[in-house]
């Protein structure tokens, strides 16, 4: 384990059970991760995100959205988580998880169907008025092609402060990203895809962040293990190696990428 502490920058600490969740804070101390950014779904999951933020305030910070794989929400549902996370804005450390529902749209077409982006676009675009009005980073979910629509929405809202986590797209998007000074972060996948592993060799270290998505669950050596932040570790050790870069030097720039764009320096 690297002797550095470092933050998971994207886990659903709400999808964990409330005893795993307790017990993985429990032992962050341990397992030298500093901090966690919560990441939210919907309304109830912004709900249980708070409450675990506030058991913990200066280990989990909070970011509230709405998870574009699902459902659109009514207008009133909206309106209401919309009104939710603007009144906590001094609370949250920024809107997410947001973005394009990639996964949902594949899915449709293997079924022979198409899914209508158009209310998801219009979806994605309010929260980044939210964001922009609350002067809030934004955590998102965008792939492949819907990393370059969301590349153009963020230019025309104005965010310039955006979080691509488990980032996968074309060499085109990547080089576009890094000239926008967008930030990636890596999952514990890098250990073992290629496809990351590539990613992370051609991504500058100064806009690289580490995260679990847990409880999302990984192969090779975390087969059968249940996703914990202390797996961000090898994360850094592998960035280290597809860097060149000396383990302590990586695990000290990515906490300071991730506390800056957070805005987390009042940890120690």
């Amino acid at each position: 384990m690297n002797n550095n502490n470092a933050i998971d920058a994207h886990i659903h600490l709400d999808m964990y059970s409330e005893t795993e969740a307790q017990k993985i804070v429990s032992e962050l101390d341990q397992s030298q991760v500093e901090a966690l950014i919560a990441v939210s779904r919907h309304l109830a999951s912004c709900l249980a995100t708070e409450r675990l933020s506030l058991q913990a305030p200066n280990q989990v910070y909070a970011a509230y959205g709405f998870h574009p794989e699902q459902e659109i929400p009514h207008e009133a549902d909206l309106q209401e988580l919309l009104k939710w996370i603007s009144e906590r804005a001094s609370a949250m450390v920024a809107v997410g998880e947001i973005g394009l529902p990639y996964y949902r749209r594949l899915e449709a077409e293997e079924r022979g169907e198409q899914l209508d982006y158009t209310p998801y676009v219009q979806l994605f675009e309010r929260f980044l008025e939210l964001a922009a009005k609350l002067e809030k980073p934004v955590v998102l979910h965008a792939v492949y092609e819907d990393a370059d629509i969301v590349c153009d929405l963020l230019e025309k809202h104005g965010i310039s402060k955006a979080h691509f986590h488990w980032f996968k797209g074309s060499p085109q998007t990547v080089q576009r990203m890094i000239q926008a000074g967008y930030y990636i972060s890596i999952t514990p996948d890098v250990l073992y895809e290629e496809e990351i592993r590539e990613l992370v060799r051609n991504y500058p270290l100064e806009l690289l962040m580490v995260e679990t998505d847990g409880p999302w669950p990984f192969e090779g050596i975390f087969a059968g293990q249940m996703t914990h932040p202390r797996m961000i570790h090898k994360v850094i050790e592998q960035i280290s190696l597809l860097h060149a870069v000396e383990s302590d030097i990586v695990a000290e720039k990515i906490l300071h990428n991730t506390k800056l764009f957070y805005n987390l320096f009042t940890l120690g």
